[in-house]
């Protein structure tokens, strides 16, 4: 694909026509400045991108966050909403890690209070959070109260005494997706998750502390409780060994059935059934379990990073209580209501590495966020800023209420650990006054900034796009990884 194949909308809006390829059903639009598109071009995910726009049953367009890159069948930073009525559910436009997401937490916490303590804070996170590949916890669940999890995600959290009410308020969706079905889920399944509830994994996924360093709209950063100069937690994480394996089974599962339903695919990996099918509505009770368990999991972690801040803090700084701003998920399939051409349509709305950004009124969210609209939270890689923005009318008009989740790779995991070294770039990091605390020196490498793109242009795209607002910017000063 080269850049000519592309019609320019506007500053940072580009089609692909459904003539670029003749299965094509819709057109392709990707969000990026000039510089993001080049970046794209650099790898298949656009050539993905146009594969997402062949499946059945899409309305208006495929789309691409200006943070794409190339994933399993769909990019990462991929959006596309297909007809409940004919069109399809797909394993890959969801991804491996089911609702993994972002939780942002806020305090009064200013960065003179916290600095004497911070590398305490540090080790009694990583101490209390556990973090690393295929890690168990400390919580010791039987088969009964995993099915409860499951089937009730914040909710359980909240009975169980590990959440605030108004955590489970500010969380997309309050924490639990009514279609879970803890019965279409393997035995393997059950088997990997039940013991991970609480842990950080490893890959991408973090604890950060953060400092609020500038804010944009006074507003939306007052309904929040962000003031600037103030401490902040990041949660980035998603739903374990538990969402990898619901994924791999309905992979293997949808290959058995798409014959029957006599689905052309010019990629395997966009395996896809009918999402009315009974295979459809299997994979998407065992999905809504997975997201309930990503929501319950970021909830525990909440509890231990409020844990970890009373044990440090209590009694040495002013107000060591933490908020919560909002949790939101960046991969997901949702059954959602949008205009589509004056009318309006009920569609699976996939979004793989994008984030939901609804905008000001939407019923869904709390009363105070209603004026405002949706909190996006859009962490940058490791090192450098991460935003809160909201969502727009723009983004209810443009990309089903849709905008990007982060910075998106430019280069691979395998890459980044030939090409950098970890304990160098924790020095680095260190003596720029960030605390490290990591369980691997490669993984550490596998996350370094410079294999990702610059968030701050990707945030300027979608800003500048109208499909997401600034409300405030962030930079770390603690990072917690496995």
């Amino acid at each position: 694909m080269r850049k000519q194949d592309f019609k320019r909308i506007s500053e940072y809006i580009w089609e692909i026509p459904p003539t670029y390829r003749d299965d094509m059903r819709v057109p392709a639009r990707l969000y990026a400045s000039e510089r993001l598109l080049e970046a794209a071009l650099g790898d298949q995910s656009l050539e993905q991108l146009v594969n997402t726009a062949t499946l059945p049953g899409l309305v208006r367009y495929a789309l691409a966050m200006p943070d794409i890159h190339q994933g399993y069948g769909f990019p990462i930073g991929g959006v596309v909403a297909s007809r409940t009525s004919d069109g399809i559910i797909s394993p890959g436009g969801v991804g491996y890690d089911i609702n993994c997401g972002v939780r942002v937490l806020a305090s009064h916490i200013t960065y003179d209070e916290i600095e004497p303590h911070l590398s305490d804070l540090a080790s009694v996170l990583y101490q209390n959070c556990p973090s690393g590949v295929g890690k168990g916890g400390s919580l010791k669940l039987d088969r009964k109260q995993f099915e409860q999890l499951l089937h009730e995600g914040a909710d359980w959290a909240l009975k169980e005494g590990y959440a605030l009410p108004e955590d489970v308020k500010r969380t997309e969706e309050s924490g639990r997706l009514r279609g879970a079905d803890a019965s279409k889920v393997s035995k393997r399944a059950w088997d990997r998750g039940i013991s991970q509830v609480g842990t950080l994994g490893a890959g991408n996924h973090f604890i950060e502390v953060d400092l609020i360093e500038e804010i944009f709209d006074e507003e939306a950063a007052r309904a929040m409780g962000l003031v600037r100069g103030c401490i902040a937690v990041q949660i980035h994480c998603g739903s374990r060994g538990f969402g990898h394996q619901v994924c791999t089974d309905y992979v293997r599962a949808f290959q058995s059935a798409i014959h029957k339903y006599n689905i052309q695919l010019p990629d395997r990996q966009l395996i896809c059934v009918p999402f009315k099918s009974p295979e459809g509505q299997d994979y998407y009770g065992a999905m809504c379990a997975a997201a309930n368990y990503a929501f319950a999991n970021r909830q525990v972690l909440a509890f231990h990073v409020r844990c970890s801040f009373e044990a440090v803090l209590a009694g040495k700084v002013g107000d060591w209580h933490l908020h919560q701003v909002y949790d939101i998920a960046h991969n997901m399939a949702k059954v959602e209501k949008h205009e589509v051409d004056g009318k309006t349509v009920e569609v699976v709305v996939h979004r793989k590495g994008a984030t939901r950004a609804f905008g000001p009124g939407f019923e869904g969210l709390p009363p105070e966020y209603r004026p405002i609209g949706q909190p996006v939270l859009v962490p940058g890689s490791m090192g450098t800023a991460s935003w809160i923005l909201v969502g727009t009318p723009g983004s209810m008009e443009q990309t089903f209420g849709s905008t990007c989740h982060g910075a998106g790779r430019t280069m691979s995991r395998s890459k980044a650990k030939k090409t950098i070294r970890g304990d160098k770039l924790r020095n680095e990091l260190e003596a720029s006054g960030i605390s490290v605390r990591a369980g691997s020196m490669p993984g550490l490498a596998e996350e370094a900034p410079q294999a990702y793109k610059d968030v701050d242009e990707v945030v300027k795209v979608v800003s500048g796009a109208g499909i997401a607002r600034k409300v405030a910017r962030m930079v770390p000063i603690a990072v917690i990884k496995g």
